[in-house]
Parts: structure tokens; C-alpha cells; sequence
């Protein structure tokens, strides 16, 4: 099968080799026991916050790609999607008191004042930039300019942070303003190519579209087509939306797996971070429109990979009902976009973790065995590590920053709704789920 998402994401990570990595994991990181299950909640999402806190860079506090030196980078590589996840951890944190709010609004506006100087391209950010000097950083040979999906992720935290720190204050009155600036800047329509009913995922400056690569559905992209519909300068039209999002090869699907309808996707649902990604703002309760029902949608999905796992047809050691969730992310043979589909055997954490809103039970079963059970292997100083296998006795001491945001964002959610409530009470996402045809009870009449 031809996966028409993240092609060059996967392509070129896929066939690099993972370098040395950080001894961040095991006995060295303190691990309280006996724990109330708000307790672990509470540790897990502070602990994984750290990554952005702690772990952040130094310069421009933009979230670093991951904790490891890889990919012939090292530690100046940051990244634009991470970061937006990153935002939202940062916001939970100061909710919850883990920071100030004043310390949340300084690192906010850090990273704020460093995307107003850094490289983009008609308003949009690369997929990857030097954290120092805001210098783009090419992802692939032709990938050294804009990155729309990237930016949308970022933009789903700078929205949610606008929504948040709403004080008039020096520091959130000038986060709010630059935010709204770089906002209305973004030329969400000059990634039409031209007029076209599709949205593009690459233009850069050398190689204009020669990355040619149109983002159709159903995976992780959806917020990048809610938010160019919702800009106030550049949005597209709803037919951009039905003509290039909404008719992918693997956009409808409507089979059985396992027991389970699947409205949208691949064969088995697809990596599980379709239903996290743009789902850490956008809240899917409710969310309707022609073509489906996203709450059902993800909660399909994730039974899938659930039931699934449960099976375990290929009958890997430590599958079962408490360890599940398969997903993009590191893994013994590299990076690999773990499904159904592609199963090499490896339990990615931030599955199930960051599925707690559609699974509530069988994803703090998983916490509970990861954190008690395998936490001598798996937990570190940023939370639990990126992957691991028990069939191939092989535990990553690696974390990145887009596995490690939707976990804190996530179940942030499921406890209470913080991120959904922010992100989509921007009157500007409001009018652009209006203008794509989607029903939600946080829409206004």
C-alpha cells in the first residue's frame, strides 16, 4: 500500500540510522509507588512536561525534534509542529501550578519573539529550524521551506495560548499581538498552488512545489485544512476542502475490523496519531459534518489498534489488554510508522496514553503496566520513553517532542477539556468549521 501521508517524513527518517542516545532511563529517576490513579495522571503529565521545560532550548525555548543526536543534527535542530504541542504542555502546566503563570507567559513570548525573526515563507515556518538562529533547517533534500502541516500544529498551540492568556499584563498582551500578527499572515491560499482545490504540503524558495506533494485524508491533517479555512486574510474555500482533503484514495472507508466500523482511513485505522494530532485543540465531541462523525471516528479507530493488539495475530511478547497502542515513533530498526498494517512489534506509549480520551479504561490500564510494571525500562526523566519491544528486548532511551506534547495535551483533555475549550473558542476557528460545513456544540449560533 502507498501511504500518502507523511511520505517524505517517513522516507527520510526511515532510512536513517538512529545515532547514540541520552541514558535518561531506569534507576537513576525517581519512581513513586502506590499511587492514586489521579496521582499517576498528575506525574506522568508533569513529568512528560519537563521534555518542553526542562529540555527546551536554551535560545529560543522552541521544543528540540528529540532527545537523541540523530540525523547527522544535533542538538540545534528544533521543530515546528513539536513546539506547538509543546505550547499546549505549557499551558496545562501553568493550570495545574507545575510553573506561574507568569514563567508560562515569559517562555510563551520567548518562543513567540523567536518565530517573529526566524525564516518563513509567505507566513509560513520550515518543518525544522536552528533553535539559536532561527535559520531554516532542510527536513529532505528538497523540504528547506515551508511546511503548512507543521505550521498548522503550531498554530493549534499559539491559538490556544492567545485563548489563555487573556491578562493585561506586558508579557500576554505582546504574546497575544504577535501571535495575532504572525496569524494573519499566514498565506494558507498560496499553498493551492495557484487555485487548485488542494492544499499542498511544501513550497520552498529553491524548489518551489517540486516536492508535489498534495495532502489529501484521512490522517493527521485536518486541523491544516480548518485552519486555512479560518484565516481572516488567506483562507480557502470550502471546495479546497472537498475536493482535496475529502477525496483521498484512503479517505472513506466504512468496513469492518475486528468487530469495528471505520468510517475514515486506511485499512485498520492507520498510525494512531491521526486521531491525536489535530484532536489535541479541535474537540471531537460532537464534531459532525458530511462526511463523518468524529468522535465515532477515533473511537473506532482506537478500538481497532486496541482490539488488535489484544489479538496480537503475530503473537509478539507483551501485547495483551495492558500493553497496546501502535503509532509513529522510534523503533528498532529506526524510525517506523507502527500500525496494524506495519507491526514490527513495537509499543509505542504514546498511544495509548494519548487515546486516554477515547478509551478511558484500557489506556490507564496501559499506564498503570508501563509506569509499575516496566518502569524500571521504560521511564525516564521526560516521562516514558518514545518505544519499546519486549519481543526484541529492545527499550529506546529516546523521546521526541511530537510523541511526547500529545500525551500532556491528551489526557489533559480527557480530565478536563482545558486545550479543546481554548482552541475552539477562537472566533476565527468557529467561522472556519462554519464555512467547512462542520456542526459542533461549541459553535455558535
Amino acid at each position: 500500500m502507498k501511504h500518502s501521508f507523511l511520505f517524505a517524513f517517513f522516507f527520510f527518517l526511515t532510512t536513517s540510522l538512529l545515532a547514540q542516545q541520552l541514558p535518561a532511563v531506569g534507576s537513576g529517576v525517581q519512581r513513586p509507588r502506590k499511587l492514586s490513579d489521579e496521582q499517576l495522571l498528575d506525574l506522568v503529565q508533569k513529568q512528560t512536561f519537563r521534555y518542553f521545560w526542562d529540555f527546551g532550548h536554551p535560545v529560543s525555548g522552541m521544543a528540540r525534534e528529540r532527545s537523541n543526536k540523530s540525523f547527522d543534527y544535533g542538538d540545534e535542530v528544533v521543530t515546528t509542529g513539536g513546539t506547538g504541542f509543546g505550547l499546549m504542555a505549557i499551558i496545562v502546566a501553568a493550570e495545574r501550578k507545575w510553573i506561574t503563570r507568569e514563567q508560562a507567559a515569559e517562555r510563551v513570548l520567548k518562543i513567540v519573539n523567536f518565530l517573529w525573526k526566524a525564516d518563513m515563507y509567505h507566513g509560513v515556518f520550515p518543518h525544522w529550524m536552528d533553535g539559536a538562529t532561527g535559520k531554516t533547517i532542510r527536513f529532505s533534500l528538497k523540504d528547506d521551506g515551508g511546511d503548512i502541516v507543521e505550521t498548522s500544529f503550531l498554530y493549534e498551540g499559539l491559538i490556544c495560548a492567545r485563548q489563555y492568556f487573556t491578562k493585561d499584563t506586558p508579557a500576554e498582551s505582546q504574546l497575544r499581538n504577535k501571535i495575532l500578527w504572525m496569524w494573519e499572515n499566514v498565506e494558507w491560499n498560496w499553498h493551492t498552488q495557484g487555485g487548485q482545490n488542494v492544499l499542498y504540503w511544501h513550497w520552498s524558495p529553491n524548489n518551489g512545489w517540486s516536492m508535489n506533494h498534495q495532502i489529501h485524508g484521512w490522517n493527521e491533517c485536518l486541523v491544516t485544512y480548518v485552519l486555512a479555512a479560518s484565516s481572516p486574510k488567506y483562507a480557502i474555500e470550502k471546495k479546497v476542502y472537498d475536493q482535496g482533503w475529502a477525496t483521498g484514495d484512503y479517505f472513506k472507508n466504512g468496513k469492518k475490523y475486528l468487530g469495528t466500523t471505520l468510517p475514515l482511513g486506511f485499512d485498520y485505522g492507520g498510525p494512531l496519531f491521526f486521531s491525536h494530532y489535530s484532536f489535541l485543540g479541535i474537540d471531537p465531541h460532537g464534531l459532525k459534518d458530511q462526511y463523518a462523525d468524529y468522535w465515532q471516528q477515533n473511537q473506532a479507530h482506537t478500538r481497532i489498534n486496541y482490539d488488535y493488539c489484544v489479538s496480537n495475530p503475530k503473537k509478539y511478547k507483551g501485547y495483551g489488554k495492558n500493553s497496546w497502542g501502535l503509532t509513529a515513533s522510534d523503533s528498532y530498526k529506526g524510525y517506523a510508522a507502527h500500525s496494524p498494517t506495519e507491526d514490527l512489534g513495537v509499543i509505542s506509549p504514546t498511544a495509548a496514553l494519548s487515546a486516554m480520551p477515547y478509551a478511558p479504561a484500557e489506556s490507564m490500564l496501559a499506564l498503570k503496566h508501563f509506569y509499575n510494571d516496566l518502569g524500571d525500562k521504560i521511564w525516564g526523566e521526560y516521562g516514558f520513553v518514545d518505544g519499546f519491544s519486549e519481543q526484541h528486548d529492545w527499550y529506546a532511551k529516546s523521546y521526541l517532542a511530537i510523541d511526547q506534547g500529545p500525551i500532556v495535551g491528551m489526557i489533559e483533555n480527557h480530565r478536563t477539556g482545558l486545550l479543546w475549550k481554548l482552541f475552539m473558542s477562537s472566533p476565527d476557528v468557529q467561522r472556519g468549521l462554519k464555512n467547512l460545513g462542520f456542526e459542533s456544540p461549541h459553535l455558535k449560533k
